[in-house]
């Protein structure tokens, strides 16, 4: 699917996904990824992809963003317990969705000027 938004001038947007894959700026990308508006965090490792841990965040949480969209790939994987409670603790919003749902609600997010990252499992 294709997606066209107007007025994202100099920050990342989605502007495509597809199963496995998802393009932003017109670049695709195929791996893991963590989206800012204004980086990306290519290869995204995780330790265990079933089961997501506080440890996985580390780098996603020294660019302080405001709420992480977590798009789990086509299923619903929800993280730790502990990890929503140090979210919430750091008064960070975590929301958890398919990926797809991730990269369309980042777009809406980003363009509206929050401190979003998408952390997406492809």
């Amino acid at each position: 699917m294709k997606l066209h938004l107007s007025n994202v001038e100099g920050i990342n947007t989605f502007s495509g996904y597809g199963v496995g894959y998802v393009v932003i700026n017109q670049i695709r990308y195929d791996r893991n990824l963590v989206v800012f508006p204004d980086r990306i965090i290519e290869n995204w490792c995780i330790q265990n992809p079933g089961r997501f841990v506080i440890n996985d965040f580390d780098e996603i949480l020294t660019y302080q963003p405001e709420i992480i969209l977590l798009g789990t790939g086509g299923t619903l994987r929800f993280p730790d317990p502990q990890l929503i409670r140090s979210m919430l603790n750091s008064r960070i919003g975590l929301e958890v969705m398919d990926t797809f749902s991730a990269c369309r609600t980042y777009n809406i997010l980003s363009t509206e000027g929050r401190r979003v990252a998408a952390a997406l499992l492809v």
